[in-house]
């Protein structure tokens, strides 16, 4: 009801994204100019903790935050300190000391929590700048400090309410402002823009009630800017920097969103974009019976899914039991964060129906299967989309497999970003493309002659069923074939992957097409076309089943610094020489599940009849 009055107080015209046109004169008609009023006022924590008194799992999560507090009080004083040219780190970890120290100062009404995240304000505060030049790092110290102020305010004298208004000003919204008329990320569709945007809008915010000119420079730009972002979780909720990027993306976007809600009584919009209200989904499916995401982009090194106090937003947003059921599972293993106790969601207590085969469309496609939903099931998942997505690889069709509770094939994720050209990325010869992980050689997707994918290679979903799966990946090998695609498919009663290429290559001589797989196995070859792999006693067959002459063989994926050592990583290829024409690679991929036995030949059909 109260974004409803907020709707028609401020005259909001909605845009065909789904969001409105701000009037800077009225922003700030409908502000709550008490506080605390970001996030979690002082009725919502009064909530909480009577339901806390017969919730042991909320008990829990306040247990967490708390213990994470009383570890913030013995942390040293926050320093100016970058990393390469970042000074992120610094902001990060005065997020965390706020959010925790707040809260618990909040929850327990102990004063030794609120001196210390007034310590850790004051000491930002005072520093030269918060990096603007790497504006996230400014975004998320704004953010920390916004958020410190509102909920610490009556704790902190007004001498001291001064500084930190100041320094908040100074380093961060000032800055701000002037940054919408001339950053780069305030047109950008990624993470940099929620990140950004949803920082300096908690910042705004906080001070919205004595410094409001801020407030009303910030809010209407970010209500502007945002939607390029959050459309890109249209139609189906995916995230095109892959799963890790997924969460600092959403954490930003539901900051954001609800420091508008409870500040001004409406999210403008916002949250009726296309795609947010399934984004929850992703994380779910994305992560395969091991824990283990379906890695793409620069995710990290074996990246797992952690505790989110955004999907919890996103439950609660959208009435999604199953999202915040899910999450509820990860913190029954994990600490929980203040974000949880913020946006709590109590367990709906109902047994959740999960599909074994989902698509997530977008601008980067993913498409993820399994045999069920218990800890050895078979999972696998591939990716298709465009190169030169941000922080993505050359990858398109990459796959990565769980069965018997192990990853079979892997991503390596992302390298060293302070590596010289990390960022450099148009061309082929581009120095982010000489990086291992980053480049075709470390993903299990297929090379011609050695060579990358194309940097400005795309590919597309071309037939999605329930266990298989064909995505045309032609741009991507534009120099050598007129044709390729790639086929996936769930066989043996969803036991087994098979993994089929196609191509038509346009070239009169010979050329060597190489199946690629990246794993962590101990590889045994048992013949040219059997391969056997054993990771922690388990083991896996994998077959060439077409063409005839095709071999497999083995090479190390360890490199040398300054890239990451990759050790113990190998790569199972499947070897087609002197190849012309129409070409077909497929393999066969059967984890040894007790009592079964993987076929040696397999009728094959053509992409085009899956």
């Amino acid at each position: 009801m109260r974004q409803i009055i907020a709707a028609i107080v401020l005259g909001l015209t909605i845009t065909s994204v789904g969001a409105v046109d701000v009037d800077e004169s009225t922003v700030l008609s409908t502000l709550d100019k008490a506080h605390p009023r970001l996030m979690l006022k002082d009725a919502d924590l009064k909530r909480l903790k009577a339901r806390c008194k017969s919730d042991p799992i909320l008990q829990k999560c306040v247990a967490d935050v708390i213990k994470s507090a009383k570890s913030c009080l013995k942390k040293p004083p926050l320093v100016h300190k970058k990393i390469g040219p970042r000074l992120l780190r610094v902001s990060r970890d005065c997020l965390r000391r706020t959010y925790c120290l707040a809260l618990a100062w909040r929850w327990t009404g102990e004063k030794k929590y609120a001196d210390k995240a007034v310590e850790n304000l004051l000491a930002v505060c005072a520093f030269k700048d918060w990096n603007p030049s790497h504006f996230l790092d400014t975004a998320e110290m704004s953010h920390a400090v916004g958020v410190g102020y509102d909920w610490l305010y009556s704790h902190i004298d007004e001498a001291t309410r001064k500084k930190i208004r100041e320094g908040l000003i100074r380093n961060g919204l000032a800055v701000g402002v002037a940054a919408y008329k001339r950053y780069w990320w305030v047109k950008s569709s990624h993470n940099w823009n929620q990140v950004c945007n949803g920082g300096l809008v908690a910042g705004a915010l906080a001070i919205a009630d004595t410094d409001p000119k801020y407030a009303r420079a910030i809010i209407p730009a970010a209500i502007k800017s945002l939607p390029r972002a959050i459309k890109t979780y249209g139609p189906d909720g995916a995230w095109s920097e892959g799963p890790g990027y997924w969460h600092y993306a959403t954490r930003y976007t539901a900051y954001g969103l609800a420091a508008m809600e409870t500040a001004l009584g409406t999210d403008f919009g916002l949250s009726k974009i296309t795609g947010l209200s399934e984004a929850g989904l992703f994380p779910v499916y994305t992560t395969g019976p091991t824990g283990m995401y379906l890695n793409f982009a620069d995710s990290g090194t074996r990246a797992r899914r952690g505790a989110m106090g955004c999907m919890f937003y996103l439950a609660r947003k959208f009435k999604r039991p199953l999202v915040s059921d899910a999450e509820h599972d990860t913190i029954a293993r994990r600490s929980a964060t203040a974000e949880h106790v913020i946006w709590y969601v109590p367990p709906s207590g109902k047994k959740a129906t999960l599909d074994l085969a989902r698509l997530f469309r977008g601008p980067v496609p993913v498409a993820l299967f399994r045999s069920g939903w218990d800890s050895d099931a078979l999972f696998v998942g591939i990716k298709a989309g465009y190169n030169q997505v941000n922080h993505g690889h050359l990858d398109l069709g990459n796959f990565e497999m769980d069965a018997l509770g192990v990853r079979w094939s892997r991503d390596l994720g992302s390298d060293n970003y302070n590596l010289p050209g990390y960022w450099d990325s148009r061309r082929d010869t581009s120095r982010r493309w000489k990086y291992y992980r980053l480049n075709s050689q470390s993903h299990s997707v297929p090379l011609i002659n050695g060579e990358n994918q194309s940097a400005a290679g795309r590919s597309s979903i071309l037939k999605f069923e329930p266990a298989r799966v064909v995505i045309d990946f032609t741009s991507a090998y534009k120099k050598a074939s007129s044709r390729a695609t790639r086929g996936l498919k769930l066989v043996c009663d969803r036991r087994c992957v098979l993994v089929q290429d196609e191509f038509e290559l346009t070239g009169t001589k010979g050329a060597e097409i190489t199946w690629a797989m990246t794993t962590d196995a101990k590889i045994t070859i048992k013949n040219k076309t059997l391969a056997e792999l054993t990771i922690d006693g388990k083991k896996l067959t994998a077959r060439i089943l077409s063409p005839a002459g095709a071999e497999f063989a083995v090479e190390s994926a360890e490199q040398k610094p300054p890239q990451k050592s990759n050790k113990g990583v190998s790569r199972l290829l499947a070897r087609v020489k002197d190849a012309k024409g129409s070409v077909r690679i497929a393999v066969l991929l059967a984890p040894g599940w007790k009592g079964f036995k993987p076929p040696a030949a397999m009728q094959l059909t053509p992409l085009a009849k899956w």
